[in-house]
């Protein structure tokens, strides 16, 4: 089916740009909207062909790059290390609801809406979901169980230097992570960051798919996630499958395992926001 590309930008946290893209799919019922993970971007790795699968299943599809993720205005670099400094995932979360509201006044999201969210954007689309009313499908792929992911000799270095040094593998630039993220991580982990509770208090059709390999989220994560939702949640453990299905960045192949894990997501989204 014919999808129209629409690029479009608006104000997110801190008044810093979102940026995104809209596949407009002809007579769309119904819409997707996609969320990259940590150090990740809308046009990052896998996320265009998933994009075109869903398109071509006749659904509008937006994606978008979160305004703290530090990716500059060509969209493909990480250009601004002082957004990334002040990410935040209350500030995502924000951005998330910006985005919905752009999409309802364009008409994109003016029909039966799912969420996709991948590794720490899975914990985002969680958060998301349990507090608003209008998705009508998850799906989750790698997705982080936890905000609090460092242990406390980091946390301690962190306070005292002001800043958290991370490496990104694939362009190898050290970027910082600020405190402000460190104050939400130790006042808001177990109240209303907690993703466990948040996944106990999802009541829409939730597709949780995980590779068993992930070197960078361990499975038992998304176990857990389908354990808190009291096993309403379907689950698909793709066997061997590293945390991005066996696709880098700018490849030209897709793996089988993505082919797989995408293959059961278009049919989830179709099922549960048009069939």
């Amino acid at each position: 089916m014919s999808a129209t590309a629409v690029a479009f930008e608006l104000a997110g946290a801190d008044d810093r740009p979102i940026r995104g893209d809209a596949l407009v799919a002809e007579s769309a019922t119904a819409a997707v909207v996609l969320c990259h993970g940590f150090k990740g971007f809308a046009r990052w790795g896998f996320f265009p062909y998933l994009a075109g699968k869903l398109a071509a299943a006749g659904l509008t599809v937006v994606s978008f790059d979160f305004s703290t993720s530090g990716v500059g205005a060509d969209r493909e670099t990480f250009t601004e290390p002082d957004a990334f400094a002040a990410n935040t995932f209350g500030k995502q979360v924000a951005d998330l609801r910006a985005v919905r509201r752009e999409g309802e006044k364009r008409g994109w999201l003016a029909v039966p809406t799912g969420l996709f969210g991948f590794s720490r954007g899975g914990g985002i689309v969680v958060l998301y979901t349990a507090s608003e009313s209008h998705v009508r499908a998850l799906v989750t792929w790698s997705a982080i169980a936890t905000v609090d992911r460092w242990p406390p000799h980091v946390r301690q270095e962190w306070r005292a230097r002001g800043y958290v040094d991370v490496t990104n593998a694939r362009t190898h630039q050290t970027l910082r992570v600020g405190t402000d993220f460190l104050d939400e991580i130790e006042q808001k982990a177990e109240t209303e960051l907690n993703i466990l509770d948040a996944a106990a208090r999802v009541r829409v059709p939730w597709l949780i798919v995980h590779g068993v390999a992930d070197e960078t989220v361990p499975v038992h994560e998304s176990r857990q996630l389908h354990t808190a939702s009291h096993d309403r949640a379907e689950m698909m453990l793709v066997e061997r499958a590293s945390h991005t299905y066996g696709f880098k960045h700018g490849a030209a192949e897709v793996s089988a395992d993505l082919a797989a894990a995408t293959d059961r997501t278009v049919r989830f989204f179709q099922s549960n926001l048009v069939g």
